[in-house]
């Protein structure tokens, strides 16, 4: 390629820069610039002084960065690497026989460019990788509802992609009925966080299955000149932080219930204790009487009573005696199928059970469980007669089992009754609770059943069904809690 073909490119390369380019002489006159400066300061800027059109920060001679009186020096043994002005632009010097007869100045530094490019790149690598990374979904609009920012976390939460996000998801649609108004309301206002800011704000938002999911959000609105032109959210999801919370929560009744029962346990078997010998000689010297005396009929039904009466006297301390744990626990691993299906054998044959229709879902391969079986089906059998008394002796009653993960088997005993009122569904499980007629219950056979459960390191609990009716409920481990023993009846 000839010489003058070669400059004839250089010049077209020059002149198709989008950046200033101008030369300028030891005396101030601008010798040549490009056409992207001629359009900018005028086509006859060539020849012209440069501070009279004010090209760089300067405005008079003793003020030139480049050539002024006081830092010449200094400043053209600066030139031969660039010398960077305050605006931003850089000078080169022109040098021909080790003098310098002029500078070439740029409105960009290009090493600095690419340096600050490269910069830039790397900045904006790392700023989506912290995003990508951020544990919370990191969602961003704009003002429009357009999708500019959706990380991986909200694809894990939300389930769209970040390509189905980016291409046609509106913000609006996170958001269930008028729910992203509020929140554009809320960051207006002072309310939470100050103006343009959103602290802790409880939302919910829509999956792309169409679930709801609970949500914590930290949002920002994003000002240029003062207008808004984004907003940005962190989206906290608090599914398992509630699961947690509930789980909590039920931890904490089951410890507080089982304080309660093992204190009233410790009460009952002192008053059975007290009690159970004078009841045994009401029994006895009743029935002395009867056979040693000749009366007349009706005396004999009082004598009667008085034996039936303290015979129920009698069964409810054995109730408060199993209550406060006064039997010999013996622990063996149990096939809790055939258990609950030979408690049912027995219970439905019994009158109630005429117009009940027993469902069994037994898992089969059901593993066994440690515990005591006679105990167990004391259980059983106070949990069905129960659900038999509150369908009034029609209805069906389903009977499940099943592994519950990998060291648990869950029992349920679901009926079609009219279900637990609520303020009694709190208190259910509580010692001498009824809502039986008196004298027609202790109030202790659910609260004995819960002890049981809870001896075997297991939970009986209750809830109603939304459909009706209400399900009661027994967790048992498969891991045995080591064998209790407890005094025996006295």
């Amino acid at each position: 390629m000839h010489r003058q073909e070669e400059e004839h490119y250089l010049l077209e390369a020059i002149n198709s820069l989008q950046r200033e380019l101008v030369v300028i002489s030891t005396d101030f006159r601008i010798l040549a610039a490009n056409e992207f400066a001629k359009e900018k300061y005028g086509q006859n800027i060539v020849g012209r002084l440069c501070h009279e059109l004010s090209i760089g920060p300067c405005k008079r001679l003793e003020t030139c960065p480049v050539f002024g009186r006081a830092c010449q020096q200094e400043n053209i043994e600066a030139m031969q690497n660039g010398l960077d002005l305050e605006d931003g632009g850089t000078c080169y010097g022109l040098f021909a026989g080790g003098h310098m007869e002029g500078v070439v100045r740029l409105d960009f530094d290009p090493p600095k460019m690419g340096r600050l490019e490269r910069k830039l790149t790397r900045s904006n690598a790392f700023l989506r990788n912290l995003i990508n990374s951020s544990v919370d979904a990191v969602i961003a609009a704009d003002m429009t509802g357009a999708i500019l920012i959706f990380n991986d976390a909200a694809s894990e939460v939300l389930g769209y992609s970040r390509e189905e996000a980016l291409r046609g998801l509106h913000i609006w649609d996170i958001y269930p009925g008028d729910e992203a108004r509020e929140v554009i309301r809320m960051l207006r206002s002072e309310e939470k966080g100050g103006r343009g800011k959103l602290k802790a704000w409880q939302v919910t938002a829509v999956a792309k299955d169409g679930s709801e999911i609970p949500i914590s959000l930290d949002a920002s609105v994003i000002y240029e000149n003062g207008q808004e032109v984004a907003t940005i959210g962190f989206f906290h999801d608090q599914r398992e932080t509630l699961r947690m919370e509930q789980e909590l929560e039920e931890t904490r009744l089951q410890l507080f219930q089982s304080s309660k029962m093992a204190a009233l346990g410790k009460l009952a078997a002192g008053v059975a204790h007290q009690i159970n010998n004078p009841l045994g000689g009401i029994s006895l010297f009743a029935q002395l009487i009867m056979e040693e005396y000749e009366l007349e009929e009706g005396a004999k039904k009082d004598l009667q009573r008085i034996i039936d009466d303290a015979q129920r006297c009698r069964d409810t301390v054995k109730e408060l005696l199993e209550f406060a744990r006064q039997s010999t626990y013996k622990t063996k691993q149990q096939d809790m199928n055939k258990a609950i299906d030979r408690t049912l054998f027995l219970l439905e044959k019994h009158a109630i059970f005429q117009n009940i229709h027993i469902e069994r879902s037994f898992d089969l391969q059901l593993p066994f469980v440690p515990c005591d079986l006679q105990q167990m089906s004391h259980v059983f059998m106070n949990i069905v007669l129960n659900a038999a008394e509150a369908m009034e002796g029609e209805g069906r009653l389903t009977v499940t089992t099943s592994k519950l993960g990998e060291d648990k088997v869950l029992l349920t005993f679901t009926d079609t009754g009219p279900g637990i009122p609520e303020d009694v569904l709190s208190n259910i499980f509580d010692p001498f609770f009824t809502t039986k007629e008196e004298g027609k219950g202790t109030g202790l056979g659910l609260s004995v059943a819960y002890r049981i459960v809870n001896n075997h390191g297991g939970v009986l609990g209750a809830k109603n069904e939304a459909q009706g009716g209400s399900t009661f409920w027994i967790e048992l481990p498969l891991q045995a809690q080591g064998e209790e023993e407890g005094d025996g009846d006295q």
